[in-house]
């Protein structure tokens, strides 16, 4: 806890507030976000489930058998249990913040598929971590989907994919999902849609910081916006403050001014060109990679190097 109000307090006291995406994901938050993946704007999720049902036979075919799969931020089930089924590895180890969310998810894969040894991981996963001693003889493939890798900077990128594929081990396989630059009126629409679910989503990271830091953070005090910065390459999603007020946290007091916004998730687009310069200075190389029929979405299938 005293680690979050710090990390807290230092987005909030800077020259422009900040908040961590990974906030967003206590229990009530994946929640939402899985409603956002069925939303009509949302394209992303109906864009890599398109290429995993056309190219998870050639995924698998190029991946080690009886490996573990290690899935940075346990997400949407529906796309794990493809990736299971296909690759059909030894071990399966969901690494993620939220615990409940992860564990629910993990007992659930469990009885579903009761030949499969599952070690869920509580940690976060954008800093160093252990994986479970029982899976360190296994070839690792790490799975990384929805394009999660577009909520770092193109530099924060470089440093997270450096330590996964430090965490990972040399010749292991890494599948990852990755959004296309495209026409802004699309991506402002997934991150704004007309139901207000992803605006619910974001204000529900003011709610779960309120309850965590014991401190009166109202949702109701702020409003949600999206919107493309084409200079950035990127979606930003902020909470802009309606209405002048202070917020104890701990022993400082946090002023919010009227009018101001809290920035609270980028999500960078890449041309794939682009994204395979960044993961080769991160110590990736591509093995093959994919995209919808439109064009909107890509995953690849990459390696660490040796």
């Amino acid at each position: 806890m005293a680690d979050v109000k710090a990390e807290v307090l230092e987005g909030l006291l800077g020259p422009a507030k900040t908040l961590h995406p990974k906030y967003f994901y206590d229990e009530q938050g994946s929640r939402l976000f899985e409603a956002i993946t069925r939303l009509p704007e949302y394209y992303l999720t109906r864009s890599e489930l398109e290429i995993f049902d056309a190219h998870l036979s050639d995924i698998s075919s190029r991946v080690p058998g009886q490996s573990c799969i290690v899935e940075y931020g346990s997400g949407s089930s529906l796309k794990i249990r493809k990736v299971i089924e296909e690759l059909d590895p030894a071990a399966y180890v969901p690494v993620d913040i939220s615990r409940e969310h992860m564990v629910a998810m993990a007992e659930a894969l469990a009885r579903d598929f009761p030949d499969l040894a599952i070690y869920p991981t509580c940690a976060d996963f954008t800093d160093t971590f252990a994986l479970p001693p029982p899976v360190a003889g296994l070839t690792k493939v790490g799975f990384f989907p929805g394009s999660s890798i577009g909520n770092f900077s193109p530099a924060d990128a470089v440093g997270f994919l450096q330590r996964m594929a430090k965490t990972l081990g040399a010749g292991a396989r890494l599948i990852i999902g990755v959004d296309l630059k495209k026409d802004p009126a699309v991506l402002e629409a997934a991150y704004d849609d007309a139901a207000g679910v992803t605006a619910e989503f974001n204000l529900n990271l003011i709610r779960h910081l309120g309850e965590v830091l014991h401190a009166d953070l109202n949702p109701d005090r702020f409003r949600h916006r999206a919107v493309y910065n084409e200079s950035l390459g990127a979606v930003q999603m902020f909470l802009d403050v309606r209405d002048s007020h202070d917020v104890l946290i701990g022993d400082r007091l946090v002023h919010f001014e009227a009018g101001e916004a809290i920035h609270t998730e980028n999500s960078f687009k890449y041309d794939p060109a682009d994204f395979l310069e960044l993961v080769a200075g991160a110590g990736f190389a591509e093995v093959a990679g994919w995209t919808d029929r439109k064009g909107w979405f890509s995953v690849f299938l990459l390696e660490v190097a040796g």
